[in-house]
């Protein structure tokens, strides 16, 4: 059985989602983040050198990127379902959001993150981090005009995937300006099996 190593508060959560929307069969092992430094705990260095989570085990396969983990999931048990069929061009821009979330779109969001964090001291960055955040959201946020998914008429890994980005958005108060990106996050956390997700995995704070 699939199993999952999910810490608490984390991008492990979406990966979850994903199984409750294929409603496939899996196991959850729970790892708790410290307290103080809100790291993960040394026992996922047992399971992948990094450390970090999500983290799937499936028989002898362990794999450690969201990206690749959800494009797992998918082709291994989706059974043609949540993604396009390869080779359409529907198929090419899913693939691209699937890298972009993590490739791009994370990368000025983590930078808040952590500069905010030096408060003064990281004062000169963030003209240069906003104004990443306003070409990273605003795209997105173009994407999805008029759109109640990221590629095509129903739910896809593109969607699992690019989750994380309006929730850290969100977390951030970034959102306001970004009136279809709110929306679709929206729709998102309203489906069943998100709600099934965090039920399951255990408060989740991005949500």
């Amino acid at each position: 059985m699939l199993t999952l190593h999910h810490l608490n508060d984390s991008r492990s959560q979406r990966i979850l989602w994903l199984l409750e929307e294929l409603a496939l069969p899996h196991e959850i092992k729970r790892y708790q983040r410290n307290v103080e430094t809100r790291l993960a705990p040394p026992e996922l260095k047992a399971v992948h050198p990094l450390g970090k989570s999500p983290v799937i085990t499936d028989g002898d396969t362990t794999i450690a990127e969201s990206g690749a983990i959800v494009d797992y999931i998918i082709r291994r048990y989706g059974k043609g379902a949540m993604m396009p069929a390869p080779g359409s061009a529907d198929y090419e821009s899913y693939n691209e959001w699937l890298h972009y979330s993590e490739g791009s779109a994370m990368l000025p969001l983590m930078l808040n993150l952590y500069v905010g964090r030096l408060k003064e001291a990281g004062a000169p960055l963030h003209p240069r981090i906003d104004s990443e955040l306003a070409n990273h959201l605003g795209y997105v946020d173009g994407a999805l005009k008029g759109r109640e998914f990221f590629v095509g008429a129903s739910l896809t890994g593109a969607d699992i995937q690019m989750s994380f980005v309006g929730e850290m958005a969100k977390v951030f108060g970034k959102l306001d300006p970004y009136p279809n990106l709110a929306a679709w996050l929206t729709r998102m956390h309203a489906r069943p099996a998100f709600q099934h997700s965090v039920a399951k995995g255990g408060p989740y704070r991005f949500a």
